[in-house]
């Protein structure tokens, strides 16, 4: 391999083919669920580089991981242990190429952090929406890999709503250049939506065209204490109604989630905690193009509707900017004060918001009487139907034995309560390495299928990302 290293030596420079010292930071996920091991670690400038590492590694037939900020959820970034792939780093990919304002777009590289992407957006006085807890680090070609969610999905969708076009190297080292900007454009199949969510299966994103939006002229939050589920998703159905396309973010969280914030993170003012008749908090916003004095009375005017309505109890509407920026620190720090109580079993699901309410009550029983003392930790962005569904250690139990001898007990019950209720096991943290055997369980044969078809015809070497999504082989 020294003849390979040394040609991706010359394409992208000596100093950035790494192969020794520590490398953990691209090794290893987030999570510190995996740590693998790279042949190297590839960080190429500009998608000339990119297309020239790539068709190198077609030649040589060595497997590519690409990575971006290395924040994902669900192990599809990181390499396995064999010591023959690369990791693709495509940090150094991070500019703005093009801001067409009067388009509402922006042409930007696959390595920018999603958090810069806001604030280039804010200085041109306009929104970029897709908000998320790891912002500051993730990047975009990221969160296009994945198509990922976050807190604003109820009003703007998805990352693949945002996205007009994108730059893509092919698993052959070719640039295909699909960054037009249009709104409309059917000439052929959708390539695009091809590759946003492929996580790197089928080839690597290094640019795209993402939507803008206008700032909005008033920006409402309330914290809201309701009794129960159902009455969450009776309060979701009445924002629909009273604000329409201003409900920007509705998220619910339980009382256990929020303890832990009250436990873990005590310079921190959760409202309405320990309130026995309130078992969840929900968090809303709404945003709108007209005065802040209409904003106001509209929201003001569905919190009225929903005391009368008795689905909700208590609630609190932020008076600042600052103050609506605490109320959402909290809820974003709920996966922190998770982490701070001990390792947990993630679930990342969607399931149709009017059948939330029986899948907890039904998943809370089950876990409940399967295994004593089992604490839920459930919060997620309720207007979507996605919710962060967790399960902690007893409270006198040892978390790392929990996870150790009780992760594949729990995730076959929550899974399997998903599929009864019609829902998808994975919503926005995409499958990854990590949930490979339950996409095999739990998509269809026809569905599976296809997407090998597809895997096949695009990367027949099998050289993209292997073993994530789909099995190898």
């Amino acid at each position: 391999m020294t003849a390979f290293l040394d040609q991706l030596r010359q394409i992208v420079g000596a100093a950035y083919v790494l192969t020794e010292g520590d490398l953990v930071a691209w090794e290893q996920d987030w999570r510190r669920r995996s740590r693998g091991k790279a042949l190297a670690v590839v960080r190429p400038a500009d998608t000339a580089q990119v297309a020239a590492v790539v068709k190198a590694c077609a030649q040589a037939k060595v497997a590519i991981v690409p990575q971006g900020g290395n924040t994902g959820l669900s192990v599809g970034s990181t390499p396995d242990g064999s010591g023959t792939q690369i990791v693709l780093s495509l940090t150094r990919l991070n500019q703005v190429r093009h801001i067409d304002k009067d388009n509402l777009s922006f042409t930007v590289e696959a390595g920018c952090i999603l958090q810069s992407l806001q604030e280039t957006a804010e200085r041109e006085g306009l929104l970029f929406p897709l908000s998320l807890a790891a912002e500051g680090s993730c990047t975009i070609g990221g969160n296009l890999g994945t198509n990922a969610g976050g807190t604003q999905v109820v009003r703007y969708g998805n990352t693949r709503e945002l996205c007009l076009g994108l730059e893509v190297v092919t698993p052959q080292g070719e640039v295909w250049d699909g960054l037009k900007g249009l709104r409309k454009d059917n000439t052929g199949y959708d390539l695009r939506d091809l590759f946003i969510g492929s996580e790197g299966t089928l080839g690597i994103i290094t640019a795209a065209t993402m939507k803008l939006f206008p700032q909005p002229a008033a920006q409402l939050t309330a914290w809201a204490a309701v009794p129960s589920m159902e009455a969450a998703v009776r309060l979701l159905g009445m924002a629909h109604q009273h604000l329409g396309a201003g409900l920007t973010g509705f998220e619910v969280m339980g009382q256990f989630a929020l303890s832990l914030v009250v436990r873990h993170m005590p310079q921190l003012r959760v409202p309405f905690t320990g309130q026995e008749d309130a078992p969840y908090c929900v968090l809303l916003e709404n945003s709108d193009s007209e005065s802040e004095v209409h904003a106001r009375e509209r929201f003001e005017h569905l919190l009225e509707l929903a005391f009368e309505d008795g689905c909700v109890l208590d609630a609190v509407v932020a008076e600042s900017l600052a103050q609506a920026h605490e109320l959402w620190h909290i809820r974003e720090s709920i996966p922190l004060a998770q982490a701070e109580e001990g390792l947990n079993i993630k679930h990342d699901i969607s399931i149709a918001a009017s059948r939330i309410p029986a899948f907890v009550a039904h998943t809370d029983a089950l876990l409940q009487r399967e295994i004593a003392g089992v604490r839920l930790v459930n919060f997620g962005h309720l207007g979507d139907g996605n919710l962060h569904y967790n399960v902690q250690a007893p409270a006198e139990g040892d978390p790392k034995a929990f996870l150790r001898d009780q992760e594949e007990r729990v995730n076959h019950l929550v899974y399997e309560a998903v599929a009864e209720f019609g829902g998808s096991f994975s919503a926005e943290h995409g499958v990854g390495a990590l949930k490979v055997d339950k996409l095999e369980k739990y998509q269809s044969p026809v569905a599976l299928q296809m997407m090998r078809a597809v895997k096949k015809a695009l990367d027949p070497q099998g050289l993209m990302n292997p073993g994530v999504m789909l099995a190898k082989g």
